[in-house]
């Protein structure tokens, strides 16, 4: 048998999956990653605890399958687009306020860059045309431009940069490389140009990094699943159990291997947006010219699908919106224990008692309506500075009412991406079917209530860990039992259910509720304005000056 490994690092665990050439997941592991924050702004992990993490996943999920090291022929690496810094002996330098180098990633969802990213969007650079004409703060050069104003000391001592996914490759093949996936999508490579613009980086204050022809940042990148150096090293080899030069690809984005592991290839791929919902929501379409679509990330070439360009949306809080919003519910202590004693999950529980009130999910709340930005709209507004809006709530404390907030936060969810397919269709991209995966999207009622929402089919693909699979493809694309990642898709991919929009009340109930959705997202924004327009008239009469404006 021959066989491959994808681990996804995710934010709070590494996942290591076993995958046969046929796509099927023998096994899989879990090891849970440290996590540190400061405020609500700064979060930080550790590159060791990570490296620890993943190594326990797959010595993990190789005892459990009983595989002899021989039978695997290729390993890759998904991750968050996290950002790791280290000496260029490869030892870890602090990102954090603290000053403990043990603290040397910060998180891709740290927001402390939000006014080096706002400063880097007042240049109107072009190459801000291929980030949707707005960087956000969850991008890699606004944080490299703290820590430069911040940290000096880390900065100037930073032997690399890394995307999460890159040092993963570097750590287990001693490679340099960047994946196309993580410097095009995160960092302003212009793939197709295989080219850095030095004069973005002088433009916005990063200069040094161009005066050393990127050496920080990577000069070489390739495409996804490219071969890296020998492959894994005697000292990662031995880590992972594993046996040394056994191939190794070049990595993803995490949710860039769910599109990977979800969407078929040429002309379907393109009729298609991959929705990975998790903690955030990635949206993902592919197309074989360039577009651009305004506050949606990209057109990225070739940073996903060979050929292809990328456009990339998403939701800053998915899965996390909808943790928080039912803990804001007054039945929410009672709802955990209930769900604790059916030895369930608590979103699973609810889920389960939204099914026995509610079946297939139809009825939806009509007076309460929710628009989750807790961290921001990240598409189309590209507004890091929104927030979420409720209305229609009642003093109602019951498990029922419980349950209609959790519809509603779903279906929420469903209108920010509807709203995404909305903006990339107007551009002539042509989506008809979402693909979704992770966490959430093994829910049925979810399924059924993304596709009510939007109008358009939801598939999920037949294996149950896509992001798994899609780091395994591209550990499989390095190999040599495949021709790439476009032969290697065609053998290990397969669509499982779809669930069809339904029409009649259902589709003029979301169409009224999703005209509700934008008219409170407008209303938010009103209201910011609004109360800055009041701060900056009560900081005028203190100083006798006006502060900047912060509103997006």
């Amino acid at each position: 048998m021959v066989c491959f490994i994808g681990v996804d690092v995710g934010t709070g665990s590494a996942r290591a999956g076993l995958v046969t050439e046929t796509g099927l997941l023998l096994s899989s592991a879990q090891s849970p990653i440290r996590m540190w924050r400061i405020g609500t702004d700064i979060v930080e992990q550790s590159s060791d605890d990570i490296w620890s993490a993943v190594v326990q996943a797959v010595r993990e999920v190789m005892t459990k399958s009983r595989m002899d090291p021989k039978e695997i022929a290729g390993v890759s690496f998904d991750a968050t687009c996290s950002l790791v810094v280290v000496d260029a002996a490869g030892s870890p330098i602090t990102v954090s306020p603290t000053g403990d180098d043990n603290r040397n990633v910060i998180v891709w969802m740290d927001h402390r860059a939000l006014d080096q990213a706002d400063r880097i969007n007042r240049t109107k650079h072009p190459v801000l045309s291929y980030v949707g004409g707005t960087i956000s703060p969850e991008m890699q050069t606004p944080k490299l431009l703290w820590l430069k104003e911040n940290l000096p000391d880390t900065y100037n001592g930073a032997g690399h940069f890394f995307d999460l996914t890159d040092w993963l490759t570097y750590k287990a093949t001693g490679s340099t490389d960047r994946s196309a996936c993580t410097v095009t999508c995160k960092w302003t490579y212009l793939a197709h140009e295989k080219r850095w613009d030095p004069d973005y980086f002088k433009q916005v204050g990063l200069s040094d990094l161009a005066s050393d022809d990127f050496q920080r940042i990577g000069r070489t990148v390739v495409a996804p699943g490219t071969p890296l150096g020998s492959g894994l090293t005697s000292a990662a080899a031995e880590s992972l159990g594993l046996l040394p030069a056994t191939a190794v690809g070049a990595g993803a984005i995490d949710a860039h291997a769910g599109g990977i592991g979800s969407l078929s290839v040429g002309a379907v791929a393109q009729s298609q947006m991959a929705y990975v919902f998790g903690t955030s929501a990635c949206a993902m379409a592919s197309t074989s010219s360039e577009r651009s679509v305004p506050g949606v990330w990209g057109p990225y070439y070739g940073a996903m699908l060979p050929d292809l360009w990328l456009l990339e949306g998403g939701q800053s809080a998915a899965g996390a919106a909808i943790d928080y919003l039912v803990q804001c519910h007054p039945f929410f202590p009672t709802a955990q224990k209930m769900a604790k004693l059916e030895v369930l999950p608590l979103l699973a529980y609810l889920e389960q008692e939204c099914e026995k009130r509610f079946p297939n999910a139809d009825h939806i709340p009509t007076s309460i309506h929710v628009v989750p930005e807790f961290l921001g709209n990240r598409a189309p507004h590209a507004d890091p500075h929104a927030k979420a809006t409720i209305t229609g709530l009642t003093l109602s404390d019951d498990l029922e009412s419980l349950c209609e907030l959790y519809l509603a936060g779903i279906a929420g969810i469903a209108y920010g991406a509807r709203q995404i397919v909305d903006a990339m269709n107007a551009k002539g991209v042509g989506i008809s079917q979402i693909v979704v995966s992770g966490g959430a999207g093994r829910s049925s009622l979810v399924r059924q209530i993304l596709a009510d929402a939007t109008g358009l089919e939801v598939g999920i693909p037949m294996c149950r860990e896509p992001v798994l699979l899609g780091a395994a493809i591209l550990g499989a694309a390095a190999s040599d039992k495949f021709d790439g990642i476009s032969g290697a898709v065609q053998a290990m991919t397969r669509m499982g259910e779809i669930k069809k929009p339904r029409q009649g009340r259902l589709r003029q109930l979301h169409d009224a509720r999703y005209e509700v959705f934008l008219s409170l997202q407008e209303a938010e924004r009103q209201a910011r304005q609004i109360m800055e327009a009041v701060s900056i008239d009560l900081h005028s009469d203190a100083t006798g000056q006006k502060a900047p404006r912060n509103v997006a």
